[in-house]
């Protein structure tokens, strides 16, 4: 079958128009054309398509069948173009703070912040991207927040927290399964958590315990994930300090050993050497500043 290519666009504006009023004469109005190009461009898009649009009557018109059928995608289209246009391309077009990194970090740390963030600057908008999502820096990215030590040639960093590293776990698993000492921990699942250096095996040798197997448990792609299974009653989750603070404090997350081991990793806010900030960008940096030092 061959397909018919597309019409001219100012063709479909004027079916559509003329769809909508039922007459060329008001479509012509609204269009700022005389009735007769309004005619003509019918005729020569129903020549194109090879169908009747309309039914001429002496007081006005009909849709035919096609003409129905054709009416809502002319108009969907036309207002997914004017919607895209005018997003893309509008005078007052608000440019987003663009920043990439950790869901869990978003989550556990940055989201409940953000509110005060749009209180105070209510005309910048944030576009947060999990890192899930992609694989490496994009061009137009503001910010990153990383885990790490803070050293990444052409890279700047700004330190966003101080973290410890400590196991986590159910309330309900606990009472389940007490955890008196480290040793108790051969009756558990450990959750672990991938892309991190300092993991199971690094709190164990810090604690010296040494009974315990560090490679066992379940392994997963994110610390949201980790601390979800733990919060289910799965398993014990390591914990970094600063992306547990909300659980522990309304008690879906215990601690059950007092054994916090200083990260020598942590989550930092890293951009782009020599690039220029835009003043929105500028103004989310010094807010963030300041929540690090509250």
């Amino acid at each position: 079958m061959n397909q018919k290519s597309l019409p001219p666009l100012n063709w479909l504006r004027t079916f559509e128009v003329s769809a909508r009023s039922l007459n060329f004469t008001k479509a012509a109005q609204e269009l700022h054309l005389t009735q007769g190009a309004v005619s003509q461009q019918i005729r020569l898009l129903e020549g194109h398509l090879g169908v009747a649009l309309f039914t001429r009557l002496p007081r006005g018109l009909t849709l035919t069948n096609e003409g129905m059928s054709y009416l809502p995608v002319v108009q969907d289209s036309i207002s997914r173009l004017a919607a895209a246009t005018n997003e893309l391309f509008s005078q007052d077009q608000r440019i987003p703070v663009k920043i990439r990194g950790s869901l869990s970090f978003f989550v556990h740390w940055l989201a409940p912040r953000l509110t005060e963030f749009h209180r105070l600057y209510p005309n910048i908008d944030i576009r947060y991207i999990s890192s899930l999502w992609v694989k490496d820096s994009e061009a137009d990215d503001d910010f990153e927040i990383r885990w790490g030590n803070g050293q990444w040639p052409g890279y700047v960093s700004q330190r966003l927290s101080w973290d410890s590293l400590f196991p986590v776990c159910s309330p309900d698993l606990l009472a389940r399964l007490p955890l008196n000492t480290t040793f108790d921990l051969t009756e558990h699942t450990l959750l672990h958590v991938l892309g991190y250096e300092e993991g199971w095996g690094y709190w164990l040798s810090m604690v010296n315990e040494t009974d315990v197997d560090p490679s066992r448990g379940m392994q997963l792609d994110t610390l949201l994930a980790s601390l979800r299974l733990a919060e289910l009653g799965v398993g014990i989750a390591l914990a970094r300090s600063s992306m547990v603070e909300d659980m522990l404090a309304d008690g879906r997350l215990v601690e059950p050993f007092e054994l916090r081991i200083p990260a020598s990793e942590s989550f930092y806010l890293v951009r782009k050497s020599g690039t220029a900030l835009s003043l929105e960008a500028m103004s989310f940096f010094d807010w963030l500043e300041r929540q690090v030092h509250l």
